[in-house]
């Protein structure tokens, strides 16, 4: 695969002895000890979407909005793990109420938004910082790699916000259920 690829080949040339290189911030000195992860957020909703200058980009009905962060180290081996997890949890409810159901069996819909935030850094101070999430070199094939591999998974197009944009998301969660996943963090 040529995006995977130039994933990689990004990743790792951002890779320095130091860290990682975000051109005046170097990062993660010690990569031994320091965890660098794809991070998504699942909410079970009832309907969800996403309006980008006043207009509806999509929109879903029952299934998944997941929010996407991408960091800087993550490769398409991060992707794959995801989708597989995505695809193959079980929190919907069967006929006795227990959340035993994947995507698939309840013919869900899925609407994917890119979210730098989930890398806030709040250490120092009250102002957040986001050195952590991924350049745009980097964060804009993988994200568009994940949406098209679990668009496969799922059998149907899955829904999606636009790359950067300032974006309205709605969604009614239903249970509420929330998952938090990431990639190197494998619970």
């Amino acid at each position: 695969m040529a995006v995977a690829d130039d994933i990689s080949t990004l990743a790792n040339k951002n890779k320095t002895n130091d860290g990682l290189n975000y051109g005046k911030f170097s990062i993660f000195a010690d990569y031994s000890t320091t965890i660098v992860t794809m991070r998504i957020v699942i909410q079970r909703v009832s309907r969800a979407s996403v309006t980008i200058d006043s207009e509806v980009k999509s929109s879903i009905g029952k299934g998944y909005l997941i929010l996407v962060g991408i960091e800087g180290a993550d490769t398409h081996e991060d992707a794959d793990w995801l989708v597989h997890k995505v695809i193959g949890l079980r929190i919907f409810e069967d006929e006795q109420g227990v959340m035993n159901r994947d995507i698939l069996s309840v013919q869900g819909e899925i609407l994917v938004v890119s979210q730098f935030t989930l890398f806030a850094s709040y250490k120092k101070g009250n102002r957040p910082s986001w050195f952590r999430a991924a350049r745009h070199e980097i964060s804009v094939p993988l994200y568009e790699e994940f949406c098209r591999k679990l668009s496969d998974a799922l059998g149907r197009e899955v829904g999606t916000g636009e790359f950067g944009a300032d974006m309205k998301v709605e969604l009614l969660n239903d249970g509420p259920v929330t998952i938090c996943m990431d990639t190197k963090n494998k619970e």
